[in-house]
């Protein structure tokens, strides 16, 4: 565990994993088997691998095996790693299943994980946790599924053409995780040099949802505010901020909507380098 253990608070982690799995839950009630089918941002995946992808994990968390399932990682060229293929797995697992199958198989997951965090005690959610960002607390874990589940949220938006849940508690949390790897970003990737700093100003509908401020020091980190203005502020919608650093789109996508206020050699440097995510 790098540094000290994230202290997560459970109950909001907890009520935003239940309202972006009750938005998704409303969101493929609208779908035909057509919408279903339709390619996501995702290489390989479509929206039912998206959805079989969230059951999966809930499921393995949940206690339950992987399917066995071959996985050729020759043939699946989008299957870059050990992750990928255990992902892979349990979506191939529901390849062939009805919609209705996995939306119900979605319900039923989620309703099972929910109550199982609920009932958690404050030393299980505070214990130390395998997570995807490597060793933590099993709170952390939770928020990074909140990011996990928002983003193929929109990922299934996008391939049906359904743009929503921009704002609110599920956001929230997204954006305190992705705030963890905006030093790594800016420092590591994008090779900011000590004394500068960036802010990334996000908005929805032209309002301000959340400021987030990198300054380098000894290393980057993010930080409350800056003692004066940021050597570069990036402002630009939450979709854009999210899609860029989730590796949705590539380093050139969605910059018309991007505002450069500052040192461009630096924002090039960063938007260049957004994307984190494996």
């Amino acid at each position: 565990m790098a540094g000290m253990a994230s202290n997560i608070p459970k109950d909001r982690t907890v009520a935003a994993l239940g309202e972006v799995w009750a938005s998704i839950t409303d969101l493929l009630a609208q779908l035909d088997d057509a919408d279903w089918r339709r390619p996501s941002p995702l290489p390989g995946w479509s929206v039912q691998d998206n959805v079989a992808h969230i059951v999966g994990t809930e499921a393995m968390l949940s206690g339950e095996t992987a399917p066995e399932v071959d996985v050729d990682r020759s043939t699946d060229s989008h299957v870059r790693n050990d992750i990928g293929a255990f992902n892979e797995a349990w979506v191939e697992s529901m390849r062939a299943m009805p919609p209705e199958q996995v939306l119900n198989r979605f319900r039923e997951v989620t309703a099972e994980r929910l109550a199982a965090l609920e009932a958690m005690s404050p030393e299980e959610w505070n214990a130390e946790s395998f997570t995807p960002a490597g060793k933590d607390t099993f709170g952390r874990f939770m928020q990074i599924r909140v990011f996990d589940c928002w983003l193929h949220e929109q990922d299934i938006r996008d391939a049906v053409g359904l743009p929503g849940h921009l704002t609110g508690l599920a956001v929230d949390v997204t954006l305190d995780e992705m705030a963890t790897a905006l030093g790594f970003v800016v420092g590591k990737k994008a090779g900011a040099t000590a004394g500068q700093s960036v802010s990334f100003v996000l908005t929805d509908a032209g309002s301000v949802v959340r400021s987030m401020h990198v300054l380098v020091g000894d290393r980057a980190a993010v930080v409350p505010e800056l003692d004066g203005p940021a050597t570069v502020t990036l402002t630009m919608p939450v979709g854009v901020m999210t899609r860029r650093c989730a590796g949705r789109v590539g380093p050139d996508d969605l910059l018309d909507q991007v505002v450069i206020d500052g040192d461009l050699a630096l924002a090039s440097q960063v938007l260049a380098n957004q994307a984190y995510t494996v």
